[in-house]
């Protein structure tokens, strides 16, 4: 079992998502919860490719944290 950390980013109409670890591993939705059930589908079809073409599977080597501050205004 891998984990991979997954950027999840509002634009003006819809949702992207991308995997660090997988570079071309990209998705987007109408909603979040739309874009998170793409991005597993993503993961699946983005490593059966590169298992198809012998390219390795990358180490998962990003690591994510939440940081909270306050700007003041």
């Amino acid at each position: 079992m891998r984990r991979f950390a997954v950027v999840y980013e509002e634009a003006e109409s819809n949702w992207a998502a991308y995997i660090p670890d997988l570079p071309g591993c990209v998705t987007t939705g109408a909603t979040l919860e739309e874009t998170k059930r793409n991005i597993k589908e993503a993961i699946a079809l983005h490593v059966e490719v590169m298992r198809e073409i012998g390219e390795p599977i990358p180490s998962t080597t990003t690591e994510v944290e939440v940081v909270e501050f306050e700007i003041a205004s």
